[in-house]
C-alpha cells in the first residue's frame, strides 16, 4: 500500500514537470534557428536593429496565385509585434511551395517603415535563398546563385542591405515556378 502511494507521488510529480517543461521548440524559435546556422545570414543576427520572421509561407497557384503567412516582429530580441504576409500573382506559375521567411531591418528608420501598419515590397526587392550552404537570389531582374565550398575555391553571393532591408528565405518544402518576392504585402500590429 505504501509502495502504491509513493510511486502515485511520484508519477504525478514526473507528468506535471513533462507539462512545465517546454519540449519542442515553437515554429518561430526553429525558423530562426535554421536561419542562424546559414553563413550567408550569421552577420544580419548580429548587426541589425530587428528582423521579422514567418516560419511558415504558404504559396501556390496556377496562372493566379497567391501566398500567406504570419510571423512576429523583433527588436533587441524581443518580440515587439506580430505580421501577416500576403501576396496574389497574375502570370506564369504553376505549383505550390512552403517556406520560411526572414526580413533584416538595418536601422531604425527601416523597422519604422515596415511596422507603420502595412508596407508592401517593390519590384526591384529580391530575397535571397538560404539552403544547405547554397544562395541563390531570386528576385523580379532574374536569378543568380553562388555556392561557399571554402575561401580558395568557392564563389560567395554578394549579400547586403536594400532600402535598408535584407531578404532571405529558406525552402521547406514543395516545388512552384515563380521566385519573385515583389508585391508581398505586410500588415504588421505592434504591441502597445
Amino acid at each position: 500500500m505504501k509502495a502504491t502511494k509513493a510511486s502515485i507521488i511520484i508519477l504525478t510529480g514526473l507528468l506535471s514537470l513533462c507539462f512545465t517543461i517546454p519540449v519542442f521548440a515553437d515554429s518561430y524559435t526553429s525558423a530562426i534557428r535554421v536561419f542562424k546556422k546559414a553563413k550567408a545570414v550569421q552577420p544580419f543576427f548580429n548587426n541589425c536593429y530587428g528582423y521579422a520572421v514567418f516560419p511558415t509561407v504558404g504559396k501556390g497557384g496556377i496562372v493566379v496565385g497567391g501566398a500567406y503567412g504570419q510571423g512576429r516582429v523583433y527588436q533587441g530580441g524581443l518580440i515587439t509585434g506580430t505580421a501577416t504576409i500576403s501576396k496574389i500573382t497574375v502570370g506564369f506559375q504553376l505549383g505550390g511551395q512552403a517556406f520560411s521567411e526572414i526580413i533584416f531591418f538595418q536601422d531604425k528608420r527601416a523597422y519604422d517603415e515596415f511596422t507603420d501598419g502595412a508596407y508592401e515590397f517593390d519590384a526591384s526587392i529580391s530575397a535571397v535563398v538560404v539552403t544547405a550552404g547554397i544562395q541563390a537570389k531570386a528576385g523580379s531582374q532574374g536569378g543568380s546563385a553562388g555556392a561557399s565550398a571554402g575561401p580558395a575555391t568557392g564563389v560567395q553571393a554578394e549579400i547586403g542591405y536594400y532600402k535598408g532591408m535584407a531578404v532571405f528565405i529558406h525552402a521547406k518544402g514543395g516545388l512552384m515556378y515563380e521566385a519573385a518576392i515583389g508585391g508581398q504585402r505586410f500588415d504588421v500590429r505592434l504591441f502597445k
